[in-house]
């Protein structure tokens, strides 16, 4: 049956280091599909149509591009199993350019945060070390929220297993050093129900859409308008904002430059050198610094 297909693949891709939550999800509901048509094999027709009962193009795109991969390892030891074109329903994906928080607008974050109700809670303590962390370590959402008591040290932070399952350490400045030991006196005085860093006020670990629903929060009360797509500015942004101000502080010359590059893909997680490369062509702060560049280069050389 497709499902025993499909158990043997997500077994087989996590032995090697996959989480595959979404997909796993996915292909359970193929292999449903499949089953209803009576369908042991992938078929191409088959594949497009369970697809294409998506209501978004892009979710449709997603979808199909699952059953590609999965069926491109089935095709390996069975050529009955068909792959689908994988262009069937492509669409062209643009990465949202990153709204860069200034310093002036990161403290601004924090001292609004400091003002959270209720009065005499965890509460503002908590977002207002949460969002400084993510600000002056790029730390992504679910690390931070993941952050356990046992991962705080005297020099920074343990991040264990997060995205393709890498674990890295994290050193802190000392400034940030002594908010994260403030904050973890007050935590230890709480009575949690989980060993998490941070706790909501109900002393469980902090849902996802709760931080995120609160620097929205943060934003609109500190004065941080949307952007020009109308948008308020992201939780992921307090991450590109570090990523920003590390490169923009980094010297000019070649070697220092990709040394530099290489300490910062490390120190934010990143899998591949590419991903840190990305903010360069995406950030107009960074582009303007290169056009600067690019610009003295040349006069210098025609002098």
């Amino acid at each position: 049956m497709m499902i025993d297909h499909v158990n043997r693949y997500i077994a087989l891709r996590r032995a090697t280091g996959f989480k595959l939550i979404d997909p796993e999800r996915v292909l359970r509901s193929f292999a449903r599909f499949a089953s209803e048509r009576a369908e042991d094999h992938v078929r191409t027709e088959s594949a497009i149509a369970w697809a294409g009962e998506s209501r978004s193009h892009l979710e449709r795109h997603r979808r199909l591009a699952t059953v590609v991969r999965f069926a491109m390892f089935l095709h390996a030891e069975d050529a009955l199993h068909e792959i689908p074109p994988h262009d069937h329903f492509r669409v062209r994906q643009v990465r949202r350019t990153p709204h860069i928080l200034s310093e002036e607008e990161i403290a601004r974050v924090i001292v609004t945060a400091a003002k959270l109700p209720p009065d005499g809670s965890l509460r503002p303590l908590t977002f207002t070390t949460m969002f400084g962390l993510m600000a002056v370590a790029g730390l992504r959402r679910k690390e931070v929220i993941e952050l356990r008591l046992s991962d705080v040290t005297e020099d920074g932070l343990h991040i264990r297993q997060t995205k393709f399952r890498k674990s890295r350490f994290l050193p802190l400045h000392s400034s940030s050093v002594v908010q994260v030991q403030r904050y973890l006196e007050a935590r230890q005085s709480v009575a949690a129900e989980t060993d998490h860093l941070f706790v909501s006020l109900r002393r469980q670990k902090l849902a996802g859409h709760t931080v995120l629903t609160t620097f929205h929060k943060v934003c609109e009360q500190a004065g941080i308008g949307r952007t020009m797509a109308g948008r308020l500015p992201r939780l992921h942004d307090l991450r590109h904002s570090f990523a920003v101000r590390a490169l923009r502080r980094c010297l000019v010359s070649r070697d220092q430059v990709n040394r530099h590059m290489l300490a910062l893909t490390t120190y934010m997680g990143h899998a591949r050198v590419e991903s840190t490369y990305w903010y360069l062509e995406s950030t107009p702060q960074l582009m303007r610094d290169i056009a600067s560049a690019c610009e003295n280069f040349m006069e210098g050389g025609r002098a």
